[in-house]
């Protein structure tokens, strides 16, 4: 685990880049639905991810000039209520009624903005703050450790 912001920045850029290769596959490809993955497509990988590095920045945005976070704790609020399923199904619709070239672009770019932010948030308000500390963690290296064996199969069955 690292200690200091650009230790964690370096980590999470190793984590992230073998999701990077979604980016390479077609539109076809993205959008065959893979049983081995959640029954997921890559696209729908994509939006999953990419809905953590959004709230993320929200978070990143706000502690950047604030010891607190409003978009965190209504982030926790809403999946302690509303559970996982239910979030995680409203992030796939509102990820999937992107067009495939918004999509591509965020994929391409919401990462770097969030590594961005996060060289202007003080350290203690989140690698010295455990709790935000640990928020971080599940929405980047945790989440994306989370997900590769999805994105093996994602790119098993693009033949890739």
């Amino acid at each position: 685990m690292s200690l200091d912001a650009l230790g964690f920045l370096d980590e999470e850029r190793d984590a992230w880049r073998p999701f990077e290769a979604l980016a390479d596959l077609t539109d076809e490809q993205l959008t065959v639905l893979v049983e081995a993955a959640h029954g997921w497509t890559g696209r729908q990988l994509m939006g999953h991810l990419l809905s953590g590095h959004e709230v993320a920045l929200a978070v990143a945005t706000e502690l950047a000039v604030s010891e607190t976070s409003p978009a965190k704790k209504r982030a926790d609020a809403d999946w302690d209520a509303r559970g996982g399923e239910v979030v995680n199904a409203e992030i796939d619709a509102t990820w999937a009624a992107l067009s495939m070239g918004e999509l591509r672009d965020r994929f391409a770019t919401l990462p770097g903005q969030l590594r961005g932010h996060l060289t202007v948030v003080p350290e203690n308000r989140w690698l010295k703050h455990s709790d935000h500390e640990r928020f971080f963690r599940s929405e980047t290296t945790a989440h994306y450790e989370d997900h590769l064996a999805d994105l093996a199969m994602i790119l098993a069955g693009a033949g890739r």
